[in-house]
């Protein structure tokens, strides 16, 4: 262990017992005999711990806390007395004492609360220490990571934000690619103007034109105002345009002539209007291989993908995991008022077990769910979903049939997605790959009901 411990106390036998029991768990001990010796010691050299009594010779212990944490503010003191009362407890700890212990002491008891505190601290360091990092060297925007994989993202984004040049973001879903085409933005020019992001996915496709280039009054049933779309919204800043690869084949050659024009024609208008907007696109589908299937047309796939940047999957940047476990711990700390200030050791190690098919968002989303149930300050594994945790006690029985293996898998499979979304069907389907059709059908076959 090594931490420094000074023992301050008029009694001989008590600083001989301390010292001794002490030193055999490995701490180094230095004993004084009275407050002014103890407040000498402290102005001296470094110590962790401080042991002070309350009634010494000289200066009792109270005037030894206040010079503690005057001199040594790093130092945990622990103020022990035969003197038993309420009142007196509570001034010591509201003084910034750490502990208070009674006379007769219990050796075993003070371990573990010495042992206990050190903890804490080292936490609390390694807690400040993350975040210094995280703000100062790893942070942009709020993409976390040291790993060369997302550093490579971060030198991208450094050399192509001051242009105005159309970006493509590709990578899986859960990846981050909106958190990515915000920094971007931020890193911009156009950083002071609109970001404006929209997901093509989720516009009916009778509705396109209407959101994208806006609409004149009495244009259509229900148009009774005028309506600026979503290019007039960004008009000088950013559009953000997310899977894009779900665009109708009409809707393709409408958004290609807005691009190479400049300008967009609101429905039921005779005018056009000039545009100035960076166009950045992101897509979890492989657009060259759709561009080979006749779904996405080759000339607007190359007038968006002027540079390409592809987002590592979290499997792919595990290094990265105690960093971005920290950074969503003290957002969920704000977010849900709570105090949690990190995991153990065998959190950590199932996380870094894990294969996070659902990458950040299913990381972000197990750090909500366990600093939302975690009643202490560290998160343990019975906060964890049971599918993260290892099994230590079963046994397996392979299952002999391939068909009822792969079966068993994908039941499994879908059920953890299921509970970790909380049972939102389409979250699952979307993380999984699959349509929400396909998804209630599996259900259906495999038996899995809520």
């Amino acid at each position: 262990m090594n931490e420094n411990i000074l023992i301050a106390d008029d009694e001989q036998n008590i600083r001989d017992s301390l010292s001794f029991v002490l030193e055999a768990e490995g701490f180094r001990c230095t004993t004084v005999a009275d407050g002014k010796a103890a407040i000498e010691e402290l102005q001296k050299s470094n110590y962790d711990v401080l042991i002070s009594d309350i009634k010494m010779p000289q200066i009792n212990g109270m005037e030894v806390l206040e010079n503690s944490l005057k001199f040594s503010p790093q130092t945990i003191v622990l103020i022990i007395t035969a003197y038993a009362s309420v009142e007196t407890a509570v001034q010591t700890l509201r003084k910034g004492a750490a502990d208070y212990l009674l006379k007769p002491l219990e050796f075993e008891d003070v371990i573990i609360r010495i042992k206990h505190l050190l903890k804490n601290k080292r936490l609390e360091k390694e807690s400040r220490f993350l975040r210094k990092q995280i703000d100062q060297r790893f942070n942009f925007g709020n993409l976390i990571g040291q790993s060369a994989a997302i550093k490579e993202v971060f030198s991208l984004i450094t050399r192509i934000s001051a242009s105005s040049t159309n970006v493509l973001i590709t990578g899986s879903t859960g990846t981050g690619k909106e958190l990515v085409a915000r920094a971007i933005h931020k890193n911009s020019d156009r950083s002071n103007n609109p970001f404006v992001p929209v997901n093509c996915g989720a516009i009916p496709e009778n509705l396109y034109e209407s959101e994208f280039f806006g609409f004149k009054r009495g244009s259509f049933t229900g148009a009774n105002a005028d309506h600026d779309g979503l290019f007039k919204f960004a008009n000088t800043g950013t559009l953000f345009l997310d899977e894009i690869g779900d665009l109708s084949e009409h809707m393709q050659v409408k958004l290609l002539r807005a691009l190479q024009e400049k300008e967009i024609k609101p429905l039921g208008s005779n005018k056009t209007f000039k545009i100035n907007v960076r166009i950045i696109a992101a897509t979890n589908k492989n657009l060259l291989d759709e561009v080979q299937k006749g779904n996405f047309r080759d000339d607007l796939y190359y007038r968006i993908n002027v540079v390409e940047i592809k987002l590592p999957n979290l499997s792919e940047r595990k290094e990265d995991i105690p960093l971005l476990v920290q950074f969503f711990i003290d957002r969920y700390n704000k977010e849900l008022n709570r105090n949690v200030k990190g995991v153990d050791n065998e959190v950590m190690k199932a996380f870094m077990n894990y294969e996070w098919k659902g990458n950040l968002r299913e990381l972000e989303n197990m750090i909500e769910r366990a600093v939302l149930l975690c009643d202490c300050e560290i998160i343990e594994l019975g906060q964890l979903p049971p599918y993260i945790q290892p099994d230590k006690n079963h046994s397996y029985e392979p299952i002999l049939n391939l068909n009822d293996a792969l079966q068993n898998y994908e039941r499994l499979h879908i059920s953890n997605i299921l509970e970790e979304t909380g049972w939102n069907r389409k979250k699952t389907a979307e993380l999984l790959g699959i349509d929400t059709s396909t998804l209630y059908r599996k259900m259906l076959k495999l038996n899995i009901t809520e």
